[in-house]
């Protein structure tokens, strides 16, 4: 699986924005699935550093999308992705992303990206300022999985409409260029326990990089008091823990921190309960803090080792940059050839 796949057969895609540091959602929601897909089929992973720039956070700050980019690639790295098996670089390295978004932007139709909800979501009620790129988001999102005619993308619940565009995009292209078979229809891959984890500090929003309380998520870059302080000061109700999972109604902070226990100990969310039901929560999150330490702190420590070689990380996406060309290059020619390019 080390040499290069071919664009033809089952391929995963999948990526992350260089923004602000990544959290447990992020781990739970994606980074543990993407170590065990490895084994399973070919792998590209991108740092998705063209899409960070298209909200203001990200804009015309250099040096800091260039330390955030080391970041999260460590991220990666610490969690489990292996370079030698997965293809790992940055989307700006390989130009075929941007040639094929702009194609893509002349396939897609106003009517499809006016249902996008998150642009809504993101640009809030002064639509008209925000970014050109923020509105095609989709678009190059849609190139970046169809360049390298991926069949699988990993993808939160947040994520599925962008696919569904994607897939729509596919088969417009197809059929406008008469290539029937051309582009796939990759298919989403919703995996594991705790998909969403939730804020710590409110159990009715996603945990975010975004959310202006740090006590609100735990970063991949926390040491093991931080993890233990933010998980004790965690939100809960008054209640003791339920005995089964029907008590758990109405109650979202609950409910998040015994799926985030659930999916840092590969149990089952009922098991979980059963030990639990009725205690304290104080003692609970005792327990989970433990759990929430082993588990995360090695990830830290991996990510200031690697974080300490900055050029390091800056070949090892060079040259997973040099192997993802090498299917992008093949898969962009022949899409200038069909459009007449």
């Amino acid at each position: 699986m080390s040499d290069t796949p071919s664009a033809h057969k089952n391929l995963i895609f999948s990526g992350m924005q260089p923004t602000n540091t990544l959290h447990l959602g992020n781990y739970l929601g994606a980074l543990r699935n993407w170590v065990k897909l490895q084994e399973q089929m070919p792998c590209i992973y991108c740092v998705v550093d063209m899409h960070a720039i298209t909200a203001d956070a990200g804009y015309a700050k250099p040096k800091e999308l260039q330390a955030a980019i080391r970041e999260v690639t460590a991220a990666y790295i610490a969690a489990g992705v292996d370079p030698a098996r997965s293809i790992l670089f940055k989307q700006s390295d390989v130009a075929a992303h941007a040639e094929l978004a702009w194609v893509f932007n002349c396939v897609a139709r106003l009517g499809w990206m006016d249902r996008m909800t998150q642009f809504k979501e993101k640009s809030g009620k002064h639509k008209e300022r925000a970014s050109v790129g923020l509105y095609t988001y989709p678009t190059l999102m849609a190139a970046d999985i169809l360049v390298y005619k991926a069949t699988h993308v990993p993808v939160g619940e947040d994520q599925k409409q962008h696919l569904e565009l994607t897939r729509d995009i596919a088969q417009k292209f197809n059929n406008d260029y008469s290539a029937p078979d051309f582009f796939p229809q990759p298919e989403p891959l919703i995996l594991g326990t705790a998909t969403r984890v939730m804020s710590l500090r409110d159990g009715a929003k996603k945990m975010s990089k975004s959310d202006e309380s740090d006590m609100s998520r735990i970063n991949l870059t926390d040491d093991a008091d931080a993890i233990a302080a933010k998980i004790r000061k965690a939100r809960t109700d008054p209640n003791p823990l339920p005995d089964d999972e029907k008590g758990l109604e109405g109650r979202p902070e609950a409910e998040n921190l015994i799926n985030i226990y659930a999916a840092l100990s590969d149990e089952s969310k009922a098991s979980i309960i059963t030990r639990y039901a009725g205690q304290q929560f104080s003692g609970f999150k005792n327990d989970l803090a433990e759990v929430a330490v082993a588990k995360l702190t090695p990830i830290a420590a991996k990510m200031r080792e690697l974080l300490a070689d900055p050029a390091e990380i800056d070949r090892i996406l060079e040259k997973g940059a040099a192997r993802a060309d090498e299917i992008a290059a093949p898969v962009i020619k022949e899409v200038k050839a069909l459009v007449g390019f």
